[in-house]
C-alpha cells in the first residue's frame, strides 16, 4: 500500500532504485520491521546466536538483508557487504569474520510442505 507500485518486494525494490520515493519508504518501513522484530526477540531470548533470512524476501533480496541488518553491532551481529551482495537464492553465511551472530541464508521450498501436507492429509481421510 505504502509504495503505490506492488505487493512484490521485488517490484518495489526495483521502484526504490529507479527513484520511486514511496517505494523506497515502503522498503525503509519493511525493513525498520524485521529490524524491530530482530530486536524484540534478541531482548525476549537473552540474545542472539543465529539470525536467519528465509522464504523468498529473505533468500533473495540483498537489499533488505543489508538493510535489516545495518546498525545492529550492539547485538554482535554485522554481515559482510561483499558475502551478502554475492550470494541469492542459495544457502550461505554471510556473516562478517567479527560478527559474533551468524547471520544465515537459507532457502526454503514451501510448495513442497504444502504438498506433503496435502497428501498426509488426504491419505488420512481428514
Amino acid at each position: 500500500g505504502i509504495s503505490g507500485v506492488s505487493s512484490d518486494m521485488r517490484e518495489i525494490t526495483e521502484a526504490a532504485v529507479g527513484g520511486n520515493s514511496n517505494a523506497n519508504l515502503a522498503l525503509e518501513a519493511f525493513c525498520y520491521r524485521l529490524k524491530k522484530y530482530v530486536g524484540a526477540y534478541s531482548a525476549a531470548l537473552g540474545g542472539l546466536d543465529v539470525l536467519v533470512f528465509t522464504g523468498g524476501v529473505g533468500e533473495n533480496s540483498k537489499r533488505v538483508r543489508k538493510m535489516t541488518c545495518e546498525n545492529m553491532d550492539y547485538l554482535g551481529l554485522s554481515i559482510d557487504l561483499e558475502k551478502n551482495s554475492n550470494v541469492s537464492g542459495t544457502e550461505a553465511d554471510i556473516s562478517s569474520e567479527s560478527s559474533k551472530v551468524k547471520t544465515l541464508i537459507v532457502p526454503t521450498n514451501e510448495e513442497l510442505v504444502i504438498a506433503r501436507d496435502t497428501k498426509r492429509i488426504v491419505e488420512a481421510g481428514v
